[in-house]
């Protein structure tokens, strides 16, 4: 806990000290405000310790090996799966054993107070913390608080779901055993890395998912090929598939589907959505429905306090895009308003880079970790013509048309789409599936966000033999 007084102020006052928490507490010091920073679980956050990093890291040994048997010569080396207890210990060493002394000590670092304990409003600019030892400090804020809480997950209304004992991204991530049966129950972002990691540790997967299939909101075609690529590798993936009953006996788990089979389970993961984390940390005494997304404005500043810009909130929170690297870009942006409000600035946009002061959403990218990869920037195309956009698609199959797909993996199986805007000549949108293609997404991401005119993407000549050739037949298959 910080070593100031009780009912101290500060110029801003950050809840929850995940990435984007941090990010907002370092723009604000580095513009030499002082921070007060709240945190009741480990600092650094969900991402860091049940999320982004441990899935990761468990990830890569398993995509590592995928990727060699995938290429002759070094697939006859392989006799052997991934080493469960090794890819355990590679996680832990990522997760720093769940110790937070290391981000802890960042945030002091940069000269931002921690208070650790439930941080909860208690009017505009107030926070209370309730201490792990029971004590309360009033924090008051003389310029912003900034809401990071983060997200949990939501479950189905299921009878006997909390005796049935399901997974979370939680447990999917910190588990150190692997179990013989794993039922995944949710065919986004979470269901699908996770169905290929624990596949990759031994465990034989079930992956049940509803009628719109694996990774829903991207392009069709994106969920069609992972779907086969499980089904080939040994996932059992069921398309179509709800829950409507679960029970856990000395066997496991039984989980009942509405078609009136069952899937029986040593252990089920549940990812099946996530809540704002904003029940509890004090919205209604601000005249906020506890509980609610929070709308903001391009600034990040909450709408329903009105023209008096103090509240803001970052991350998932705000709903805009459940990414940390989306939550983050949010606190450089909310860190340069609030900075340049409590100067008595004002917060106009400006042209580039870390000075700029309102969010662009035209252009967020993601990325799934799973065997095959699949990433993404920008619109699909059926959002592009629902926003009445006149398009064309562009679509490259990268194994049949690219040298560098082939070299990399002998049998590349995958697939590249672009949106163009036909009336601008930029790209709208830009899809890919297949081994390797998370590290191609920043290009599409630049070309998207840059609006790169499809005339000028000719001259950003790809290397050869690489996978960035695609961009070549993708601009190919445009011209006819």
């Amino acid at each position: 806990m910080s070593p100031h007084a009780a009912g101290e102020s500060y110029d801003v006052i950050v809840i929850g000290t995940g990435p984007i928490g941090q990010t907002i507490a370092d723009r604000a010091r580095a513009a030499g405000l002082s921070v007060a920073a709240v945190e009741r679980e480990l600092v650094g956050g969900e991402c860091s310790y049940w999320a982004c990093v441990p899935s990761k890291a468990m990830l890569r040994p398993v995509t590592a090996l995928a990727d060699a048997r995938r290429v002759g010569g070094a697939r006859e080396a392989v006799t052997g799966q991934a080493d469960a207890r090794a890819v355990f210990a590679r996680r832990d060493y990522w997760v720093t054993n769940w110790n937070d002394d290391g981000q802890a000590n960042y945030l002091k670092g940069i000269g931002a107070d921690l208070f650790r304990g439930h941080g909860r409003l208690d009017d505009a600019k107030r926070v209370t913390v309730e201490t792990p030892d029971g004590g309360t400090i009033t924090l008051t804020a003389r310029h912003a608080v900034a809401i990071c809480t983060g997200s949990a997950p939501v479950f189905p209304e299921l009878a006997g779901l909390a005796e049935a004992r399901p997974w979370t991204n939680r447990q999917a991530t910190d588990t150190s055993e692997v179990p013989r049966r794993l039922a995944v129950v949710g065919g986004g972002g979470v269901g699908v890395e996770m169905a290929t990691a624990w596949h990759g540790l031994g465990a034989a997967v079930t992956l049940l998912a509803q009628d719109d299939g694996l990774l829903p909101r991207m392009e069709p075609f994106v969920g069609e090929i992972i779907a086969r690529a499980y089904a080939e590798a040994g996932i059992d993936v069921r398309i179509g598939a709800t829950v409507t009953g679960i029970r856990r006996t000395s066997d496991g788990v039984t989980l009942t589907l509405e078609d009136g089979g069952s899937v029986e389970a040593d252990e089920v993961l549940f990812a099946t959505g996530r809540r704002p984390l904003t029940d509890d940390i004090g919205l209604q005494t601000v005249g906020i429905e506890p509980g609610s997304w929070l709308s903001v404005d391009d600034t990040c500043a909450v709408l329903a306090t009105g023209d008096d810009k103090w509240l803001y909130a970052l991350g998932d929170v705000n709903r805009h895009a459940l990414l940390t690297h989306q939550g983050k870009y949010q606190a450089r942006i909310a860190g340069a308003v609030i900075a340049a409000r409590a100067a008595g600035q004002p917060a106009d946009p400006a042209p580039w880079g870390p000075h700029a002061v309102t969010a662009d959403y035209h252009a967020v990218p993601q990325v799934f970790f799973c065997d095959p990869q699949a990433g993404a920037v920008g619109l699909t195309a059926e959002q592009a013509e629902r926003a009445g956009h006149r398009i064309r698609v562009v679509d490259v199959d990268p194994g049949a048309k690219v040298t560098g797909a082939g070299l990399y993996a002998d049998g590349y199986t995958g697939r590249a789409r672009m949106v163009v805007d036909e009336d601008h000549g930029y790209l709208l949108g830009v899809t890919m599936v297949g081994p390797g293609v998370e590290e191609l997404i920043h290009s599409a991401t630049v070309a998207v966000a840059g609006q790169v005119p499809v005339s000028r993407l000719w001259h950003a000549v790809p290397s050869f033999p690489s996978l960035s050739e695609v961009w070549l037949r993708l601009l190919e298959a445009y011209r006819g």
